[in-house]
């Protein structure tokens, strides 16, 4: 595609990035609390099961599902819906099955608003735990249809384990019989935990929560602990992340062992922490492909180190002063500013021994860091920065060095990605001193601008989204002086990102970071902060076009952020994989390039040129575009001052500029580039580039690089059947292009008059090129001849004019080549453009001799209606004749309108109004709005529109910006109010017909819903009636055997009969639209096989029934004849359907006669063999008084 200098339409790429925009934090209350509240009290009538019970979940999913980004809002409402639902729990009398809807119920409350919130809410008290424990003891692991219900009490089990007294206390006498003990309350609830840990539903979770809570009690650890370790690190080793059981059992172990070192005190745990750490390595954890078993692996890890190291606040670490934000809101209402940092000072425990198993935990932490799933190196990025908290400043330094390895690039992005969390936690938590923020900055530089190439595409995106967060969290955590040196640097590099990115969240990211970090710049540093943010805020960043070609202009005019963006644009963006990237990018060059054009002339230009040899493809398409557009760019800047591009580009650039083409051209030829997708890409960089040059005026008349120009323009026009589909219009549309600016600047000997050589060379070749055997050829070529300047033209015109024509006519050869009609047709009306109107010059220009062969050939187009595997191609064709005939019209409206005739306005008009009720939407759209534009054109008024008056009020101005003539449901509505008018009655109906008959269902309803409402109006006025029954019997006639007419034509019929818009002819006997549409069917359907035009024909015959005299009994034979029809299906439609027409028109057969009619129709086996199907046949012929048809013998060859 060339480039051009306005900002593109968003492309597919770019409607896929667009995305709507859901306002967040939009609700302020619960507000279905009366809803829910009725919802809960009727769980006791609809439990039973059945459609009710499962309206009732669904509703209470649904309104819960709108609090899941703001699950606070319930708080105020929890504890009522809580007592209600356990209410139904604690009742005795409530059946097993509306407990466990009830638990169903809290499970999707717990599920919005999480089961910390929850757990308070449960009641708790010393009497609440043995029921409690008995409901779980009652419940079946294996029942897969309850798992809420045992989640639920496994949780509520956990809240009742905090009671303050001893277990043993509510034990009682466990000696209940002689030789037989009752199991305590603590083994039965170690014993509960222990068996949901393994199980495979959602329990497991609860479970571990419960375990937490169990068995960090003081009663608890000091008999149980020791002996739950065990079994849970032996259950751990014998377990294998290879089999499904085996990841579900270390699954809840490790969850467990997790909850236990978070929640139990470090002196309980700190005996056990190693033997645990080295179980845990002997796993080998890394190893598994189990992401969620890794994040519990690194989980544990990193507790096993908190409980290493005793908790304490870092005496080194940087503070800011006060971090919370109402006593800073507090400070600055009395007048003072923040607190000031706190100086670190040095630890007084900087000498104490650190545990010898932190190191092994720091290394496993630091390998969670590069772990492949995102969660693992988030965990571990946390791990790192609670760890580096407890450290002595030193060996927290040594950490924050081994995280800075990360950023190599010898690793992967996913080392880069958590290297850049894990830096975002240490400044958060202020462990990342003043002191490392240069070597930290210049990593997370790089990281902004991260951007693998792998295959086809790259990895990145989560590393530049990641380094946006550490800018955010750097300028939330360091007071404004520290980051002093560095803002400069950051700030370009967020602007950078904010704009050029690739991925819509990284460049929101980025404008959201940029916003943090500068606010407290605003009224020094940043002058402009202001400006910018408010061009590239949140949302003016989500339009990927908007932030290359509008918003980098603005921002570029601060002088600042110039020189990096076209730094960034040349380093990271013109090579980048992404084609639309790389385009978009050299546009936005070509912008930019007017902001600073000493900087662009003098170092970016030599280093494009220098990287139009690269040996990378990528990096050779982008660099020739952007020495095309750069080069226009200076030379629109010296054209505002009457100066040649040459003031701006030395000698030695433009040779440069000159050798591109040569020296590409050498490597493709011997490399063979111009093929496949290297060729693809170069041909249409150099297409652009020759265009670009041609009118940046350079220096190259009479240079033999003209002629490699025009080589190349031609080999790709030629050559354009070798390219792939998905880049043949570009690569097309570039050469095209490229060939109009070089002809118009160097082919011109003097002003107005072409050079009569090249002239005849090149008028001769082309024309001669449109009778090639390759439909893309002819497109290249037709194309190129509308796009020749006006003086190539000047005496040829007769003759391109001819070749032209040629092309669009349809002939058996080239039936199937219906894109190199579109194009004739396209270049046809260009040229028309091109050379204009002037009386009596027929080889110049439009006049009378020759505007009626422009209008034969546009109109002719006008009935092509090819297809093929790609369905109505010839859609492409009529849409290029009407833009045509629209643009040929309004050419000569303007200059000369007595040149259009009436009888060719005429035909202009009905030819776009058939269009304009056809089936496809958007060329009836494309046909409504050239109609409504030739309508109400007013410099001057089109000539001889028939019945102006009457359409200027059908359609006025009004509609044409307010209606959607997409939508069948407004469209055909207005439409079918043409048939109103003589002229336009047959080409409407026409289409109409085509619509009415399709397989859309929109079109086909809105189309007839339209017909019928029109003849409506018409039944009451017999000669309308009339006159559209003439034209109805017309249009069948004029496409007698046409399958794309008749077809729907028939079924059109169908509808119209049935429901009775023609009742009024059914009174006069033999009526002659009768009579001739019966004769016409008959006349279609003759000897036809096609057994979907058969299938149309037979409720029209039987809807003729209902027309008394010969018409009636000619229909009923025909319906005998097809009875016996060689193709079962149709015997079997027939007789249905003749079975249900008898019964509605009663009056058909006599009443004596009826019964044994109907009898006959229903009971006879009509798939059967022709023989019997026959007798019964005549049977019926008997019955309704229409004479048997007779076998005609077939000839005998002698």
């Amino acid at each position: 595609m060339a480039l051009s200098d306005e900002p593109a339409a968003g492309g597919p790429e770019e409607e896929a990035e667009e995305e709507t925009l859901v306002f967040r934090a939009a609700l302020e209350a619960f507000g279905e609390s009366a809803e829910t509240r009725a919802l809960l009290g009727r769980l006791r009538e609809v439990h039973g099961g059945g459609v009710a019970r499962e309206v009732a979940l669904e509703r209470f999913r649904v309104i819960m599902d709108k609090y899941q980004e703001q699950p606070h809002l319930l708080d105020p409402h929890l504890e009522w819906m809580m007592n209600l639902l356990l209410d139904i729990v604690q009742d005795q009398t409530s059946p097993a099955s509306l407990v466990h809807l009830a638990f169903k119920f809290l499970y999707i409350i717990t599920k919005v608003r999480g089961y910390k919130t929850f757990l308070s809410l449960f009641p708790h008290e010393v009497a609440d735990v043995e029921p409690v424990l008995d409901l779980v003891t009652d419940q079946n692991p294996k029942d897969h249809e309850t798992w809420e219900t045992r989640y639920m009490l496994l949780l509520w089990l956990s809240v009742t384990c905090l009671i303050p007294f001893d277990f043993s206390r509510l034990d009682g006498n466990l000696l209940t019989q002689p030789g037989q003990t009752r199991m305590s309350i603590m083994d039965r609830i170690l014993q509960i935990a222990e068996s949901y840990l393994i199980v495979s539903d959602k329990a497991r979770d609860a479970a571990a929560v419960l375990m937490s809570r169990f068995i960090t009690r003081p009663d608890v650890k000091r008999s149980k602990m020791a002996e739950f370790l065990d079994w849970s690190l032996c259950n751990l080793a014998s377990s294998s992340f290879q089999t499904l059981q085996g990841v579900i059992t270390m699954d809840g172990m490790l969850q467990a062992l997790a909850q236990i070192f978070k929640h139990g005190k470090r002196e309980d745990c700190l005996p056990y922490a190693a033997t645990v750490l080295r179980c845990l390595d002997d796993c080998k954890l890394p190893e598994s492909n189990q992401t969620l078993l890794r994040k519990l692996g690194v989980k544990l890890v990193q507790r096993l180190g908190l409980t290493f190291l005793k908790p304490r606040v870092a005496a080194w670490r940087y503070q800011r002063g006060c971090r919370s934000l109402a006593a800073n809101l507090q400070l600055l209402a009395q007048g003072q500013s923040e607190q000031k940092p706190l100086i670190p000072t040095e630890d007084a425990d900087e000498d104490d021994d650190v545990p010898e198993g932190v190191e092994s935990v720091i290394e496993q932490l630091l390998v969670g860091l590069k772990d492949k799933d995102t969660v693992v190196r988030w965990s571990a990025a946390k791990g790192i920065g609670r760890m580096a908290g407890r450290l002595p400043k030193a060996l927290a330094d040594d950490v924050v060095g081994s995280v800075l390895d990360c950023f190599s690039f010898q690793e992967t992005d996913k080392a880069w990605h958590g290297g850049c969390l894990a830096l975002a936690e240490l400044g958060r938590r202020g462990l990342l001193l003043p002191s490392r923020l240069v070597d930290v900055v210049a990593v997370i530089l790089k990281a902004l601008t991260y951007d693998e190439k792998r295959g086809s595409c790259s990895v990145g995106t989560n590393v530049r989204d990641a380094a946006c967060y550490v800018c955010w969290a750097f300028a939330r955590a360091y007071e404004p002086q520290e980051l002093k040196p560095f803002v400069t640097a950051i700030s370009s590099a967020l602007v950078i990102a904010a704009v050029f990115d690739r991925d819509i969240n990284c460049r929101r990211a980025a404008s959201v970071s940029f916003l943090i970090l500068i606010f407290p710049f605003m009224k020094g540093t940043f002058p402009h902060g202001i400006d910018i943010l408010t061009t590239a805020d949140y949302f003016a960043v989500g339009n990927r076009t908007n932030c290359f070609l509008v918003i980098s202009v603005y921002i570029a005019g601060f002088p600042e952020y110039t020189q990096p963006m076209i730094d960034h644009l040349v380093t990271m963006k013109i090579n980048h994989w992404d084609g639309v990237i790389r385009e978009l990018a050299v546009k936005a060059l070509h912008n930019l390039t007017q902001r600073a054009p000493e900087y662009s002339a003098t170092q970016v230009f030599p280093r494009l040129l220098s990287m139009t040899l690269s040996p990378d493809l990528h990096t050779r398409h982008g660099s020739i575009l952007a020495c095309a557009e750069v080069a226009y760019a200076l030379y629109k800047l010296a054209a505002q001052e009457n100066r040649p591009v040459t003031d701006h580009l030395d000698e030695q650039a433009v040779q440069g500029l000159k050798q591109i083409h040569q020296q590409v051209l050498l490597i493709l030829m011997f490399s063979f580039l111009f093929r496949g997708l290297g060729g693809e890409l170069m041909r249409q960089a150099v297409c652009v580039l020759i265009e670009k040059l041609s009118l940046s005026k350079m220096p190259f008349q009479g240079d033999t690089i003209i002629d490699g120009w025009q080589w190349l323009i031609n080999d790709t026009l030629g050559c354009l059947h070798l390219i792939s589909s998905h880049s043949r219009q570009q690569i097309k549309d570039a050469a095209v292009s490229a060939l109009a600016a070089l002809c118009s600047e160097y082919y011109m000997k003097e002003p107005g008059e072409a050079d009569p050589a090249i002239q005849e060379k090149l008028i001769t070749q082309y024309l001669a090129e449109l009778r090639s055997p390759e439909e893309m050829t002819r497109c290249g070529f037709s194309s190129a001849l509308g796009a020749l300047p006006g003086f190539l033209l000047k005496g040829r015109l007769q003759q391109v004019l001819a070749g032209l024509r040629a092309v669009t006519h349809t002939s058996p050869e080239d039936v199937n080549f219906p894109e190199s009609r579109r194009d004739g047709l396209k270049a046809i009306a260009r040229i028309c453009q091109t050379v204009g109107v002037k009386p009596g010059a027929p080889v110049e220009a439009v006049c009378r001799e020759n505007v009626s062969q422009i209008y034969s050939a546009l109109l002719g187009c006008m009935n092509d209606y090819t297809t093929d595997s790609r369905g109505d191609v010839g859609g492409w064709v009529r849409k290029a004749a009407m833009t045509g005939l629209m643009d040929v019209t309004l050419l000569l409206a303007r200059s000369q309108p007595e040149l259009i005739e009436a009888h060719i306005c005429e035909r202009i008009m009905c030819c776009v109004a058939q269009q304009a009720s056809e089936k496809i939407d958007r060329f009836r759209a494309h046909a409504i709005s050239v109609f409504l534009t030739l309508l109400h054109f007013d410099s001057p008024p089109i000539p001889h529109v028939p019945h102006r008056g009457e359409l200027e009020k059908l359609f006025p101005r009004s509609d044409v910006a307010s209606v959607n003539w997409n939508a069948p449901s407004q469209a055909f509505s207005r439409i079918t109010q043409l048939l109103g008018l003589p002229t336009y009655r047959y080409p409407v109906l026409l289409g109409l017909v085509v619509s009415l008959g399709g397989l859309t269902e929109s079109t086909v309803r809105h189309s007839t819903q339209s017909l019928f409402e029109y003849m409506r109006g018409v039944q009451s006025d017999p000669q309308a009636l009339g006159s559209f029954s003439r034209t109805l019997l017309q249009i069948f006639e004029d496409n007698l055997l046409n399958d794309r007419v008749s077809l729907p034509l028939l079924k059109t019929l169908d509808h119209v009969l049935t429901h009775g818009c023609f009742d009024i002819f059914t009174t006069e006997e033999d009526h002659p639209f009768a009579v001739k549409l019966l004769a016409l069917c008959k006349k279609e359907i003759k000897n036809s096989k096609d057994v979907q035009k058969l299938l149309s024909a037979i409720p029209v015959f039987c809807e003729m029934v209902q027309f008394p005299g010969n018409v009636r009994r000619s229909a009923l034979l025909q319906l005998c004849l097809l009875l016996c029809h060689r193709f079962p299906l149709i015997r079997k439609s027939t007789a249905s359907q003749v079975y249900e027409t008898l019964l509605t028109y009663s009056d058909v057969v006599g009443a004596d006669v009826l019964d044994e009619v109907v009898t006959v129709l229903s009971d006879t086996a009509w798939d059967a063999e022709l023989a019997v199907v026959r007798e019964q046949r005549n049977r019926l012929c008997d019955l309704l008084g229409v004479p048997r048809p007779q076998l005609v013998p077939q000839p005998h060859a002698c």
